[in-house]
């Protein structure tokens, strides 16, 4: 994940001047967002990196021209220039490289992701559910070419502790010349000032970033992973017995430095010289420190050699017990053999003394076994002592032929300086100290020269880079523009002839055929409907211009879009899908919730999740597919904590275990509901698809578990929608929340007595919220709860789209039943127009039917559940609820009563005896 501090040049007059801010790189539209902090939720503003450039200056010019060195710009395609400082020109060059190569993946990605992204979710790691297993990993081709020089011309470089998600827990770079004020930014950041109280842990954030060409590991092996911790450990060896070594006038570690990247000694002998102090003269640092380094290395690889040579002795000692061990056995073996031979007549106590020594035999061969593994480790352990020691004197040579080339240089200067001496009869105190001071003049001169050198070719390779991809960029885009024209033409092209075809329906509309002949308009009709209704084919690939926005036949739940069988619901399901599709590519233009969602994911990723407002909005305004499954398990976890912790650990699986072997009551009729739960769902349409056999465990287990209810239907279709997010322990215990936290008791029993309760309470809301309707409805004598008595039931399965549906789950599972209530007023507000245009209990109880089916724009409804239809207190639903349940027990006694006298009547007369009741019947 790209993201960490910047500064960022922002006011206008006396206020501008860099603030720090806290960046963040969204793939999905490859955009930079810049937050006031790494825990706010929502940004300050945005950079499209997808069509911007990049240039920085070097530090010569940068100061010519009052920049700072570490500063670079992000060019708009408007023109605008945005400005960034990163603490470090290491961290300006990570970022610029990391900038770049996310421009290069996403515009490539333009070309070859031609899918409809409703269809195939955002590549991410799922780990849970069964939409985990419908996520796609999509493999983009590349220009190999452009690739390759795009490597040539790579900088090296690794990013500091600003950059990456460990950046989140440093404190903000501090510019004390900058004044953190802006007039633009005051609502947004009143409106971020209540989410930076709080408080977290943001410690120990651990991110990997890929940066240089050689050390790139993507995707590695077990095997790259064993030798790259094998390589590390020896080097870590090294380093604690070398402290000395580190500490010395050498600032550079041999064994760290890649082969490619080592430099020739004589640069190595300048970057030395000028990094040690500039009183010391070439021959006290090399007679001090050369002396010390070579004894301290000498040191070092006696202590290994005796080290080697004790390895050896304790080897050969052990190799001598194994040989009297092997003495031992084979001894035992013997006495066996005699023993078995004499077996017959002997006395029961030698019989019981031969075990004893078959015992001690092969106790004897296991710690044979053992020592042989020692063995082998001991070997391996001396192999290894044998690679440091190699290395030691490959380091030792290295060292060696640096002190000699810095002896021939002492030497050369040696005669330098006496050449000088000789050619010079009187030479005075002040010349030489001239001639010293020029010299070091010219060193200083020279060595800044050289790092000019170093930054200008860096320089020219960042901009040679930059070049060529927007260079490959810009053919990218024309070639996408040339596609585009011509799909423009066709599907131009295409819109005449359907308005052509289109003319001809309106006439046959207007002027109906009343003879069966076939006429040539009702042939154009039977065509369209034919067109509208086909789907896409391999052996038609020119029709990809004439169907731009094509229907998947499931969404990314598993749900089917459009019915198999009927062509009407096909018309009406592919024109439904299509809307989606354009809402959708209207919410893509705002923010991205998903930015806020990770962005306060990021902020708690090492403090535990609590209750907020923040998140309680975030919630509301629906949880990212990625994050779904995570964030379900957290609020079931939150909320059947207390029954969790009063189990033992293997509950589920005790649970399910007693139903499957044990006689279940409920077994039977769970059976014949597994195909009815969801059949237009691909994860549950077959008795072999991977859901049916994870449902039939969770309501099997929860049957045993709460056998008073045992297993009610509907029950099926909670399950069912927990499984496409949640593994089997985790939807048993969302459906005991359900069960047992959020709904009242008698729910889901035989009477459905809460349920009931919970029409009569909607009944009073609806009265009170929508006074119009329910006085629509009362006029017309429509019994809406009808309908919405599977909607309380069921939370709204198969009821509205899927959406909407999951953006309804997401809020019920933080906050509860009253989301239920919220919801079904909502849907009746947003089509409460269209409802009393309705003069009739037929068309209305008809349009009820299906009128939850049309609505599809779930930000408007929840705007309505959540904004319109406030206040909305718990304590009123709770008060109506104990009000109704009183009313509706003692009307279920009055009912058991009557019952009962039918019955007693039934026996006494002749005639009623042949009556028998639909509960009878069934049992």
């Amino acid at each position: 994940k790209l993201c960490g501090y910047l500064q960022k040049l922002s006011g206008k007059g006396p206020l501008r001047g860099f603030r720090s801010r806290w960046f963040v790189f969204d793939p999905r539209r490859c955009y930079l967002y810049y937050f006031k902090g790494p825990q706010e939720a929502l940004p300050l503003g945005h950079l499209d990196i997808a069509s911007a450039c990049f240039s920085y200056h070097q530090p010569e010019a940068a100061a010519a021209a009052g920049d700072e060195a570490a500063a670079f710009e992000v060019h708009s395609p408007s023109g605008a220039v945005a400005v960034l400082k990163a603490a470090t020109r290491q961290d300006m060059t990570y970022w610029l490289q990391e900038l770049q190569q996310k421009r290069w993946e996403y515009c490539n990605n333009l070309d070859a992701a031609k899918r409809d992204s409703r269809t195939s979710p955002t590549p991410s790691d799922f780990s849970k559910g069964l939409v985990a297993k419908d996520n796609p990993g999509s493999i983009l081709s590349q220009n190999a070419s452009a690739e390759r020089a795009r490597n040539i011309l790579a900088v090296e470089t690794s990013p500091t502790d600003l950059v990456g998600e460990q950046a989140a827990s440093q404190p903000a770079p501090v510019q004390p010349s900058a004044i953190n004020f802006s007039l633009k930014q005051w609502s947004t950041e009143i409106k971020n000032s209540m989410s930076s109280l709080r408080k977290g842990n943001n410690e120990n954030r651990r991110s990997i970033f890929y940066t240089t060409e050689e050390w790139e590991l993507l995707d590695p092996t077990p095997k790259d992973l064993e030798d790259s911790m094998a390589l590390e450990e020896k080097r870590k060896h090294l380093a604690e017995g070398s402290k000395g070594l580190t500490s010395s006038a050498f600032p550079f570690d041999f064994g760290r430095i890649p082969h490619k990247t080592r430099r020739p000694l004589k640069d190595m002998i300048g970057s030395s010289k000028n990094r040690n102090s500039s009183d010391s003269s070439p021959t006290e640092w090399c007679s001090g420190n050369g002396s010390k380094l070579v004894s301290e290395l000498q040191l070092k690889y006696q202590s290994q050699q005796e080290e080697l040579e004790k390895l050896k002795k304790d080897l050969l000692s052990q190799k001598e017990l194994v040989r009297l061990l092997q003495q031992t056995v084979r001894s035992s073996q013997y006495d066996k053999y005699f023993a078995s031979r004499l077996c017959e007549g002997v006395p029961k106590d030698k019989l019981e003394l031969l075990h004893q020594k078959d015992d001690q035999i092969l106790g004897l061969n296991n710690q044979l076994e053992k020592l042989n593994l020692e063995k082998d480790s001991l070997q391996q352990e001396v192999k290894n002592l044998k690679c440091k020691v190699g290395e030691l004197n490959e380091r030792l040579g290295m060292l060696m032929e640096t002190i000699q080339a810095k002896d021939e240089v002492i030497m050369k200067l040696s005669r330098q300086l006496s050449e000088c001496e000789d050619n010079t009869s009187s030479p005075s105190g002040a010349v030489n100290s001239s001639m010293a001071t020029c010299t070091n003049k010219e060193l200083q001169e020279l060595d800044r020269l050289k790092d000019n050198l170093q930054g200008y070719k860096t320089q020219n390779k960042f901009l040679n880079k930059e070049i060529l991809e927007l260079s490959a960029l810009r053919r990218n885009a024309e070639a996408r523009e040339r596609e585009w024209q011509a799909k423009y033409i066709s599907l131009e092209a295409k819109l005449c002839q359907i308005e052509s075809k289109y003319l001809i329906l309106l006439q046959e509309v207007k002027t109906p055929v009343c003879s069966e002949e076939q006429s040539p308009a009702r042939e154009v009709i039977t065509q369209l409907l034919e067109d509208a209704l086909k789907a896409e084919t391999s052996e038609q690939p020119e029709q990809a211009f004439f169907k731009p926005h094509l229907v998947s036949e499931y969404d990314i739940y598993g749900f089917q879009t459009v019915p198999e069988d009927d062509d009407e619901e096909k018309l009406v399901a592919k024109s439904r899908a299509l809307d989606l599709r354009s809402l959708s590519l209207s919410e893509n233009r705002e923010i991205s919730t998903g930015v806020k969602w990770e962005n306060y994911l990021a902020s708690t990723m090492n403090r535990e999740m609590m209750r907020c407002v923040e998140l309680k909005n975030l919630i509301r305004s629906g949880i990212p597919h990625e994050h779904r499954s995570k964030m379900w398990k957290w609020c079931v976890n939150l909320h059947v904590k207390k029954f969790k912790d009063s189990t033992v650990p293997g509950y589920f699986q005790t649970l399910l275990q007693n139903a499957l072997e044990k006689q279940n009551p409920a077994s039977k009729q769970i059976e014949l509901d597994l195909l009815r739960t969801l059949p237009n769902n691909k994860h549950y349409s077959s008795p072999t698809s991977e859901g049916i056999q994870k449902l039939r465990n969770v309501l099997l287990a929860f049957s045993w578990r709460n056998p008073d209810i045992g297993y009610c239907q509907g029950l099926n279709r909670l399950v069912a929608i927990a499984l496409l997010y949640l593994e089997q322990e985790d939807a048993f215990w969302c459906l005991v929340t359900i069960v047992e936290v959020f709904m009242p008791r008698d729910y889901y029993t035989k009477t459905l007595l809460g349920s009931q309760v919970d029409q009569r309470v909607f009944k009073d809301l609806m009265s009170e919220k929508l006074p119009r309707l329910h006085a629509h409805f009362e006029q017309y004598k429509v019994d809406y709860t009808l309908i919405t008595f599977n909607w309380f039931l069921v939370v709204f399965v198969d009821s509205v789209v899927s959406d909407i549906l999951f953006k309804i789950w997401d809020s019920f599972l933080y906050e509860g039943p009253k989301v239920i209530f919220r919801f079904a007023l909502a849907l009746f507000k947003y089509k409460e127009e269209e409802i009393l245009k309705l003069q009739d209990s037929m068309s209305i109880f008809k349009y009820l039917r299906y009128f939850t089916r049309t609505i599809l724009d779930a930000r408007k409804l929840t705007g309505i559940a959540f904004g319109d239809l406030n206040p909305f207190p718990l304590r009123q639903i709770r008060n109506r609820r104990t009000y109704h349940l009183e009313k509706v027990r003692l009307e279920l006694t009055e009912l058991e009563a009557i019952r009962e006298d039918f019955l007693r009547e039934r026996e006494t007369c002749v005639e009623k005896r042949d009556l028998i009741s639909d509960d009878e019947e069934d049992s």
